[in-house]
């Protein structure tokens, strides 16, 4: 479950095997399963299930998946009521249909879908988003409810990293420096207040390596492995042992994180040692999507999960539903 590439979700979840072929199950919400119509709408399917093609990288989100191939070819499917498959119309697909061109780069971290909107970064280091403008969150400097159902550039030719939340979006240019734009809600882009941006805007630093939008909460890594956060906390997932907002990036203890994920109320992260380490509200029966293995809690400081084996990938969604894999088995 590639973070940046598979995320579980809502409506089920996506999974890429190293030999390329992807499996989606859960509700088979506008074609979501990619089946071409061969299972109806609404049914939910308990079992992995194979979609046609030999695929590089995908990622899951609110009824669609948009995947990449080899060959730099991208598709979409599924749920399409805001232009968000990036076929320049809003209807439905079942069975995965490419999006024009041929150089978009199916690397990890390189799309990744949002509430109603995607973004995707080409060969070239330009990055294109489309789907709906939900305060800013397509970076153009457009209306509240402009959609776009076709790929629209966002100024700049050295972007190599994108991660979109549910109204918000980050991005990494290749000079290890980082942009957000979209809602400023509690702070969560970083930019010390609350106000929305719809066009990119630095945070400040150049040494940034990854970055993770979730809802209302930003957490990104720096090449030294630290680990900073920012947005909102009422549930203690800043990781500062308070549950007061902030508005500018703060470090989580530590120098050696690996990789981060998380929900709107809880976040997980990695050590390059191979632990893990989680906090947040810990209630996976809540409808506010809780951390696994913390209990029925807030923490608002890491705690580790047994093992020292969590070297694999880890993705969460906004669901209750979180998958890992530890030495790439699911």
């Amino acid at each position: 479950f590639a973070e940046g590439g598979n995320k579980t979700n809502n409506y089920g979840n996506a999974a890429l095997k190293s030999d390329g072929t992807l499996f989606a199950w859960g509700k088979n919400y506008k074609g979501r399963l990619g089946q071409n119509g061969a299972i109806a709408d609404g049914t939910n399917i308990s079992s992995p299930t194979q979609i046609t093609g030999t695929w590089k990288s995908a990622s899951n989100a609110y009824g669609a998946i948009v995947a990449s191939k080899t060959d730099g070819t991208l598709w979409s499917w599924g749920y399409n009521y805001e232009g968000q498959l990036g076929l320049n119309n809003r209807t439905n697909y079942s069975s995965p249909t490419q999006i024009p061109g041929t150089t978009w780069n199916g690397a990890q971290y390189t799309f990744k879908f949002g509430r109603v909107f995607a973004g995707a970064i080409k060969t070239n280091g330009t990055l294109w988003v489309w789907g709906r403008n939900d305060e800013g969150a397509l970076g153009q400097n457009a209306g509240e409810n402009a959609r776009r159902s076709s790929p629209t550039q966002i100024p700049g030719t050295t972007w190599s990293l994108f991660s979109a939340g549910q109204k918000n979006c980050g991005a990494i240019k290749t000079d290890g420096t980082l942009w957000m734009w979209g809602t400023g809600d509690n702070g969560c882009l970083g930019y010390n207040d609350r106000d929305d941006r719809s066009s990119p805007t630095q945070v400040p630093g150049t040494s940034w390596r990854s970055i993770n939008v979730m809802n209302e909460v930003s957490a990104a890594t720096r090449t030294d492995g630290t680990l900073w956060m920012w947005g909102g906390n009422n549930y203690g997932q800043l990781a500062q042992n308070s549950r007061t907002n902030l508005s500018s990036p703060v470090q989580v203890p530590g120098t050696t994180w690996n990789k981060v994920t998380g929900t709107m109320s809880g976040v997980m992260a990695t050590k390059t040692d191979g632990t893990m380490w989680a906090w947040g509200y810990g209630d996976v029966g809540n409808s506010v999507g809780g951390v696994p293995g913390l209990g029925e809690s807030f923490r608002s400081s890491p705690v580790q999960i047994p093992g020292t084996e969590w070297k694999g990938d880890i993705g969460s969604g906004d669901g209750n539903s979180f998958a890992i894999q530890v030495d790439q088995t699911p």
